[in-house]
């Protein structure tokens, strides 16, 4: 497997992007608490600098599997907001509130640019077909912490709700066993397909 600085990952990637996690990791706290970290697009940042220095398939492949998608979905709803002043699919509400500090809604721009880098990844570390189901144990886990310790109002990993507010149509457990078993179903698998295809094409 690569490691950092041995060619295929050249380590002033991995040095840059420690530096914006170590800036990123306070200035979270400050703004947004502890609790913050609990998001998958945040997890998988973190396993994604792991993968960079330890040269580790698993976490990169998991990191992938688990937020692709949906950091294609925030990328297009903050270019669309940035650009029309149109407010789409509401991921990116927070980049463009001006209760939040700039320095925080700066360092959230890591969703841009982690797609970026998983592509550019992608051939140099390789995906492994196994990661999803891993993801998703781990999915159960984090869904359930995140569920018991989180703030209801900032309805982290949408644990209670899909979109900003709290859902009430269904009982809050019922609502969390259904998000545990679809989010693996919609958006784990058809990514894992996505990546087999990709890697099977340019990953040699």
């Amino acid at each position: 497997m690569p490691q950092a600085g041995e060619g295929s990952v050249p380590f002033w990637v991995c040095i840059a992007c420690s530096i914006w996690v170590g800036v990123l990791i306070p200035t979270y706290i400050r703004t947004f608490g502890w609790a913050n970290f609990l998001w998958f697009s945040d997890l998988a940042l973190f396993m994604t600098l792991a993968a960079l220095w330890t040269g580790n398939r698993w976490l990169f492949s998991m990191a992938i599997v688990s937020v692709l998608l949906l950091e294609v979905l925030w990328s297009v709803d903050y270019f669309t907001r940035l650009l029309t002043g149109t407010r789409s699919i509401g991921l990116t509400d927070y980049m463009f509130n001006p209760i939040y500090p700039k320095a925080a809604r700066a360092l959230s721009l890591f969703h841009l640019w982690l797609l970026v880098l998983w592509i550019w990844l992608l051939p140099r570390i390789g995906y492994e077909p196994r990661a999803w189901m891993a993801q998703t144990c781990l999915c159960w886990i984090v869904l359930l912490v995140t569920y018991n310790v989180s703030p209801r109002a900032s309805n982290i990993n949408w644990v209670f709700g899909l979109g900003a507010e709290p859902q009430t149509r269904f009982p809050p457990r019922v609502y969390l066993a259904g998000l545990m078993i679809l989010l693996p179903l919609l958006v784990y698998l058809p990514t894992h397909l996505m990546l087999m295809w990709w890697t099977s094409r340019t990953v040699r």
